[in-house]
């Protein structure tokens, strides 16, 4: 959307740091952000709300801003009628969930951003609302300004229907969170063998993804169909269709339109089933996961176009969104000089004139520009032609058409990079980052790449310094200022980020923060009675309803990560606390995890690893030699095996730790739930040991 001129008249919203609410603070809306002066404002004057919801990188929020928050007449109707409150749901995603469902019971229909809300002042509650209105009749839909009107005329003449209306809904909200299985009911394999049988009934044979267009990438099912071929890959029949749909689903990702070809890093989501063309915004929050996944089958499979994604997606995570602080930023925008995609797409001419005719043709074949454009009479880069083909094609070996191919691209970059670039949004959430933390951990260990876990590192002090205050996290670091309660998925995603980068290297100050996470996590946020954890700390519920979901969504759900972790937390230390939390937050899921499995891929992993503990492998010895025992491991794919390399001089360790004493060279305990192996003190037979099995012995 169009920056407002350095001198125009600000509303409320220019105090604010989340760069969304920055972007609307020039709108004449006289925008309120949310908080008790505005409701108090709504109640004193008997005016509905107007909610407004988005995010600084969203294409149809900028739509709606430009037609509407931006035009004189729409905002003087809008000020005159509402009391208009604007909301960026990365910062407050509390409220977003509760009115996102709200939406839906009204609507009965799917919501999205920009999400328009119509809430009553007294109690906050939603009588009318939508997501994106345009600003003239269109799309089956009336003009914004004639929705005003209707709503608040509505409002005036029909309030005891609104009331009517508004019981029945938070009758839904208090029914919305299922029973919790009874102490007696076992948890067991069933939910997993019924996700594993979705997923190959979803699955696109020939395109790879999960249904129809649009297709997202779900970072999760791949995780789980990675994990299902592996369970049984040592057995008489290994789930080769498992491995099939997670390798086909992720090389076409990697070689198609969602993948920046040039830049690296995933984009949001693919409009058509052959993940062609994207919506173009990056997000923090695919890309963390997603490079934990190509990491982890690069591992599995020795496949180079795993490894190259992995590569290429943290590399731009570090050049790009990286603050100097350390901290990662959280999105790029779809959209560069009013136009989504344009700082991605090329015109055929522009690039024929940049290269050799050689370079073109190799390039034009791999990606398209021999073809009709694909983008708006533009060509946005598209593996159509695999590297073979055009090696037969130009008459030369593979390896001299994938550097000519190579060459090619990073010439392309260099003068991309001079083109107007798209928003960035630099507001430092401590869950996103949890999650980029994480993938660089684990694409540290498994690319051997150090220079990924240093980059990580920096992010977890940034975090630690910045937004662990009194012994409690902040959501969101800007411009010097941390602000704002943590929700469940900053505890969460931080914490599990904190065990996987103990995995790339050692420091027991890490370990002590994740200890305070995990403590705060349980007092703070575990539903004592049914189990799991509610999105939001006691004391801090938001309108309506306290959400406690268990399902993914367009991030892995709190719940599913927060059980992951306290579990391997739990296990490291010998923790019985953490094992047992995690515990009944399985029981809490265990009807959803019954009723909708392949929704609740996160979720079943962490009951994957209760039902099968994770094997721990604690290495000690002088730090070079403990960390090239721990390199030698990282080539082998066990998603069920966490290693920690502490040198002999760590101080500080908890007891459970500190017995499993160094010997002067290096050594590893082995243990699998409460049992522990002897020191082995040879890594050849440590090797053989994990191959073929351990006997242990009580810990």
């Amino acid at each position: 959307m169009r920056e407002c001129a350095p001198d125009a008249p600000k509303n409320r919203l220019a105090a604010e740091t989340s760069p969304y609410l920055l972007q609307h603070a020039g709108n004449p809306v006289d925008w309120h952000p949310w908080g008790e002066k505005a409701l108090a404002l709504a109640r004193q004057l008997d005016r509905p709300i107007l909610l407004s919801i988005g995010y600084s990188a969203c294409h149809w929020c900028h739509v709606m801003a430009h037609e509407s928050f931006e035009d004189p007449g729409t905002a003087e109707v809008m000020n005159e009628l509402f009391v208009n409150v604007k909301v960026d749901r990365e910062e407050r995603p509390d409220l977003d969930k509760v009115y996102q469902i709200a939406h839906q019971v009204i609507t009965q229909r799917g919501g999205g951003w920009p999400l328009t809300m119509f809430l009553a002042p007294d109690d906050l509650t939603p009588f009318f609302g939508g997501t994106y209105f345009p600003r003239e009749a269109r799309y089956g839909m009336p003009p914004f300004i004639e929705v005003l009107h209707r709503v608040a005329a509505f409002y005036r003449e029909r309030r005891d229907e609104i009331r009517r209306q508004n019981g029945a809904l938070r009758d839904v909200f208090d029914d919305i969170t299922p029973p919790a299985a009874t102490a007696d009911a076992k948890l067991d394999a069933a939910p997993l063998a019924a996700a594993r049988r979705e997923s190959e009934a979803s699955f696109d044979r020939e395109h790879g993804g999960f249904g129809g267009a649009p297709k997202f990438p779900h970072a999760a099912t791949l995780e789980r169909l990675l994990r299902d071929w592996h369970a049984t890959a040592a057995g008489p029949e290994p789930d080769l269709k498992a491995l099939f749909m997670a390798t086909l689903t992720l090389t076409r990702m990697c070689e198609g339109g969602l993948f920046d070809q040039l830049g690296g890093g995933f984009f949001r989501y693919s409009v058509d089933r052959h993940w062609m063309i994207p919506h173009f915004e990056k997000m923090l929050y695919d890309n963390g996961p997603l490079l934990a996944i190509a990491a982890e089958a690069a591992t599995a499979t020795g496949e180079e176009i795993f490894r190259r994604a992995a590569v290429e997606t943290a590399d731009w995570a570090i050049r790009e969104m990286q603050s100097p602080e350390g901290g990662f930023y959280s999105a790029l925008d779809a959209d560069s000089e009013g136009h989504e995609g344009r700082f991605y797409t090329w015109d055929r001419a522009e690039v024929e004139g940049l290269l050799p005719a050689e370079s073109y043709r190799a390039l034009a074949r791999r990606f398209g520009l021999d073809r009709e454009p694909n983008f708006e009479r533009a060509w946005h880069l598209h593996g159509f032609v695999g590297l073979d083909q055009v090696a037969e094609e130009m008459g030369v070996a593979r390896e001299s058409a994938a550097a000519t191919v190579d060459a090619a691209r990073r010439m392309l970059l260099t003068v991309r990079e001079r083109r107007a670039r798209p928003g960035r949004d630099e507001k430092v959430l401590t869950a996103w980052n949890g999650l980029m933390i994480r993938g660089l951990a684990i694409a540290a260990r498994a690319l051997g790449r150090p220079d990924y876990a240093e980059a990580a590192t920096r992010a977890v002090d940034l975090l630690h310094r910045r937004c662990f205050v009194d012994g409690r996290l902040l959501a969101t670091w800007k411009d010097g200022q941390a602000r704002l309660p943590a929700y469940l998925d900053d505890y969460a995603y931080l914490l599990d980020a904190l065990v996987a980068l103990l995995q790339a290297r050692w420091r027991t100050a890490d370990l002590k923060f994740a200890q305070d996470l995990a403590d705060r996590l349980i007092e703070d946020f575990e539903d004592r009675g049914r189990g799991g954890f509610w999105f939001t700390a006691e004391g801090r519920d938001p309108p309506l309803h306290r959400p406690k979901g268990f399902a993914d969504e367009a991030t892995p759900a709190g719940n599913g990560i927060a059980t992951r972790a306290l579990g391997r937390l739990g296990w490291l230390l010998g923790e019985t606390r953490y094992l047992e939390a995690a515990e009944r937050a399985l029981r809490g899921a265990w009807p959803s995890l019954l009723r909708a499995p392949q929704a609740h891929g996160t979720m079943l992993t962490a009951l994957e690893e209760y039902l099968r503990p994770p094997q721990v492998v604690i290495l000690r010895g002088p730090a070079a030699e403990v960390a090239r025992w721990s390199q030698s491991l990282a080539p082998l794919y066990a998603p069920l095996r966490m290693v920690f390399a502490i040198p002999d001089d760590a101080a500080d360790l908890p007891p459970s730790l500190a017995a499993k004493a160094p010997r002067g060279r290096a050594v590893a305990y082995l243990c699998e739930g409460p049992a522990c192996s002897a020191p082995i003190d040879d890594l050849s037979r440590l090797v053989r040991v994990l191959r073929d099995g351990v006997e242990t012995r009580d810990a």
